[in-house]
């Protein structure tokens, strides 16, 4: 490198946003590194957080993966939608893996395999899970859905704890509401995605669906609980964010996909991981498109926040 500047545009372009805001010569890009290291560790809770030194543009699509932290919040974030936020969960997977972080790589497909069952929902729905918005027909008459001890309904038992909560959230505190969100809003999604897809007693919580999106939704959702029990998400408890000391390599990390695509090979959604999207895990992708019937690519918002900064460096 010729020059400190040159180390520091380096260091900007390989997303080492952490690292650049501790040696930023200035305080303007200092913030806008914390505000992309924000994004890169996935954190949607600050996701809104006011930064004025970034561009408009980016901090609009930065609240579109934002998770509101009070029922009223508005706008609703990734509770509108989670097709945002799964952009820049594809985003921030291949930048991971082009940095060899395979840690935070894989704990940020364990993200992605927790929601999933809600970006199957969201065409249902209308939105992507909302508590405040849930639709009448899960409390209907006969529906066992959020009925805490009921042994006909194929729910466990957190399931079943979560799903009751998730009913009344919206009138809870905010504290409440951030806490329901921290502990048990993915138990909701799984617990959605088995009432359509696994349940052997099945109730009149879903009869609010028609039979043709029904049995499309089945699909889909079967799909994606298939996919939180591939060799890919597995490797999250052989690594240190999980409950073992090991680090997969980046072939063991290309055997789990490959061996996840011949077992989600089996139907049209699942068989659409097979695809060569040009992703670092060919396929995925185009398996998140097909279960949210959207197409869904990799965001470039971490590659605005990296083009943002090195045009800062570059004026000084």
């Amino acid at each position: 490198m010729d020059t400190t500047r040159d180390l520091l545009i380096a260091l900007a372009r390989r997303y080492a946003f952490a690292d650049l805001g501790a040696l930023a010569p200035a305080a303007e890009i200092s913030e806008v590194c914390e505000f992309g290291q924000r994004l890169l560790s996935l954190d949607a809770e600050d996701f809104a957080v006011e930064a004025k030194v970034v561009p408009a543009e980016l901090r609009r699509r930065a609240r579109a993966c934002h998770m509101p932290q009070t029922p009223r919040e508005q706008p609703r974030g990734a509770l509108e939608s989670l097709r945002p936020a799964y952009g820049l969960l594809l985003e921030v997977i291949a930048v991971r893996w082009h940095r060899r972080e395979l840690s935070p790589m894989i704990a940020a497909v364990h993200i992605a395999s927790e929601y999933l069952p809600l970006l199957a929902f969201e065409p249902q729905l209308g939105h992507a899970g909302d508590p405040a918005r849930w639709p009448e027909g899960l409390s209907a008459t006969g529906s066992r859905f959020g009925v805490i001890g009921d042994r006909e309904c194929d729910h466990t038992k957190s399931e079943q704890s979560a799903t009751n909560r998730t009913l009344r959230v919206s009138t809870e505190p905010n504290e409440g509401w951030r806490a329901y969100f921290d502990r048990q809003h993915s138990q909701v999604a799984g617990a959605l995605a088995v009432c359509v897809a696994a349940c052997r007693n099945p109730c009149t919580a879903m009869d609010w669906i028609a039979p043709e999106p029904y049995a499309d939704l089945q699909l889909r959702a079967r799909t994606a609980l298939s996919f939180a029990d591939t060799p890919l998400v597995r490797l999250r408890h052989a690594a240190p964010v999980g409950h073992g000391f090991g680090v997969p390599s980046p072939e063991e990390v290309l055997d789990a996909w490959e061996r996840s695509r011949t077992a989600l090979d089996k139907n049209p959604i699942g068989g659409a991981t097979m695809k060569d999207d040009g992703f670092p895990l060919p396929g995925l992708p185009s398996l998140f498109s097909a279960i949210a019937a959207a197409e869904i690519q990799p965001a470039t918002l971490l590659n605005g926040v990296s083009s943002h900064i090195v045009t800062l460096l570059e004026r000084l």
